[in-house]
């Protein structure tokens, strides 16, 4: 005898009509150690996440029944804290993985469109002295206002323009722009540039570039390491330190370029969607990249409600492709030049 299946479509389930819901899950009837194991948050996080998205993602329609904004948010969390749409993360909210997926979209969605909100650089003078004084206090580099590197994040092959995301390892991924502060708060993330770029190229055509080239950030600068060229606003180390003064400086700086690293380890650790262990990001570039710029959001808000980004447990770092040597190429800044060895000279001599 045949069993009747009934098909509900994705778009019944996550919107429907009125205000009746699918509900299957509870956040009251589960502990808090259990929402961090599955979920990577704790409730009260969890909650803020329901009063800041809910409205985006309750959309009326003319459906029957809806997936609650609660359990779209767990949904997304479930995926960008695991990387996966497993079949048991879809069983202990009560939907399938096709729901999974439209709620990660939805939830993405959201997060980007709230990104100038929780990602900005300070705009003014007694914030910006104030990263200057926590970055000096950190290892004795003067001036810094926040420390630059990129990190790629792997995707699966696209269907267009194939070759502009294989980067040097052979593989298809998205180099990202980021910009953190000494708390491992992100000030700038730039996540849609292709993989094959290097990362002196992405901040070349980055509006980050723009945005210190037109000098809105005078007698400032950003640290990054040897993937990018010297600039007056970007101080990069010495490739072969000769006296005292050139080691200490690469010393402040190495220490100082160390809180990115960081940061990148724990967003991996946190959003293991970004890192590559249960593979590639299954979407087009630019949904992948709402994806990594979402999870950032995140990071952002969660440092913002006390969850230090140095208090997550951390695993290596993305292997990332392999740095070139770019010393030839830096010294034709002159102006460049002529600050780093003035700073040396007044800071580290």
């Amino acid at each position: 005898m045949a069993i009747p299946i009934t098909v509900l479509d994705c778009d019944l389930l996550l919107y429907g009509r009125g205000h009746r819901t699918l509900d299957r899950f509870k956040l009251d009837d589960v502990t808090d150690e259990y929402l961090m194991s599955m979920y990577g948050f704790p409730r009260q996080f969890i909650y803020y996440l329901v009063e800041l998205l809910g409205a985006s993602l309750s959309r009326p329609t003319q459906r029957s029944r809806a997936i609650s904004p609660e359990t779209q948010i767990l949904a997304a969390l479930g995926f960008y804290t695991s990387g996966s749409f497993q079949t048991r993360m879809g069983d202990a909210i009560g939907i399938s993985q096709a729901s999974m997926s439209r709620c990660v979209a939805n939830v993405t969605e959201a997060l980007v469109e709230r990104a100038t909100q929780f990602i900005r650089f300070p705009a003014d003078e007694a914030s910006v002295q104030a990263l200057k004084d926590e970055f000096y206090g950190l290892a004795g580099m003067p001036g810094v206002i926040g420390v630059v590197d990129c990190i790629h994040v792997a995707i699966k092959a696209p269907n267009a323009e194939d070759l502009s995301y294989v980067n040097r390892k052979g593989l298809h991924s998205l180099n990202c722009l980021m910009v953190c502060d000494i708390r491992g708060a992100l000030m700038t993330v730039e996540t849609n540039w292709p993989g094959s770029l290097q990362d002196y190229a992405v901040l070349q055509q980055s509006s980050l570039n723009s945005h210190f080239e037109a000098g809105m950030h005078k007698d400032s600068w950003l640290l990054g390491d040897s993937s990018f060229l010297l600039r007056a606003w970007l101080m990069t180390p010495l490739h072969i330190p000769e006296t005292p003064a050139e080691y200490r400086y690469n010393m402040a700086h190495s220490a100082t370029h160390s809180v990115i690293e960081k940061t990148f380890r724990t967003l991996c650790s946190r959003f293991r969607c970004l890192d590559g262990s249960k593979g590639a990001l299954q979407y087009s570039p630019e949904k992948s990249s709402h994806i990594i710029l979402a999870c950032c959001v995140l990071h952002n808000i969660s440092l913002e409600h006390g969850m230090d980004v140095w208090s997550s447990p951390m695993t290596g770092p993305m292997e990332q492709p392999p740095e070139e040597d770019y010393e030839n190429m830096e010294s034709l800044d002159l102006e460049a030049d002529r600050i780093r060895q003035e700073l040396m000279l007044t800071h580290f001599s």
